[in-house]
């Protein structure tokens, strides 16, 4: 019977522990868990009462941009770099401006005046009278070379003067640029070669080269392209070399 009792015993131990100890049903003591009071789920502070859904709809394309709109105004504007100033011309070179314009006025317009190097510009018609003024009283009294550029996109041909002196030891070290302009499609100017000797074969290779006429030069013909030439002037910027 002490037997019995023990196996018992034992079957009660192993049933308590097996069983939850919050079950009634288990045998021994039995504990009894304090119930949680069931409290409702706090609402996020973006969550709208009225319209539970609205708190989880992305923000739309107007106010994200007014968003980025308002914080792109509270950056501060980088300040305006001031203008750059152009350098005062040297004063010997200014003067010589200054002697050209007091004679043509706005016939002559000024492009640079640099350190030995001045740059002006006239119109056709009066390129004969400017250069005459510039040998005679200035004392530019000959021409070192004649160059010319092409702009297709202006439909216009510049053709480039540069006179120097022998007769003024102080003009000596300077150059100064004449230039003009003439209509790309029928590109005439006056000839400076009877105020200039030296520019009868710089005029002749503007012709030959870039296919400016000099009215009254009397040789406007070729001297470096052949005779039987019949392409457009080679140094204009629409031609191109024939296989390439």
């Amino acid at each position: 019977m002490s037997a019995n009792n023990g196996e018992e015993l034992n079957e009660g131990a192993v049933s308590t522990s097996t069983k939850d100890s919050s079950s009634p049903t288990a045998s021994g003591s039995i504990r009894q868990t304090p119930q949680q009071d069931h409290q409702p789920p706090k609402l996020s502070s973006s969550l709208d009462i009225n319209n539970p859904t609205k708190a989880s709809q992305p923000p739309t394309k107007g106010a994200a941009a007014a968003a980025s709109t308002t914080g792109a105004s509270t950056k501060p504007v980088a300040a305006t770099p001031p203008a750059k100033k152009e350098p005062e011309p040297p004063p010997f070179e200014k003067g010589l401006v200054e002697g050209i314009k007091n004679k043509f006025g706005d016939a002559v317009k000024v492009l640079f005046i640099k350190p030995l190097r001045i740059k002006i510009q006239v119109d056709p018609q009066n390129m004969v009278g400017v250069a005459s003024f510039l040998r005679d009283s200035i004392g530019f009294d000959h021409a070192e070379s004649v160059a010319g550029t092409d702009y297709p996109k202006d439909n216009q041909i510049e053709v480039i003067y540069h006179l120097g002196s022998y007769s003024r030891e102080d003009l000596a070290p300077h150059i100064l640029w004449l230039t003009t302009r003439t209509n790309r499609d029928d590109a005439r100017l006056p000839t400076l070669i009877n105020v200039y000797k030296s520019v009868e074969y710089h005029e002749r290779e503007c012709y030959e080269m870039l296919g400016v006429y000099f009215e009254g030069h009397p040789r406007n013909e070729r001297f470096l392209l052949p005779e039987d030439w019949a392409d457009i002037p080679p140094l204009r910027r629409d031609f191109r070399i024939k296989g390439r």
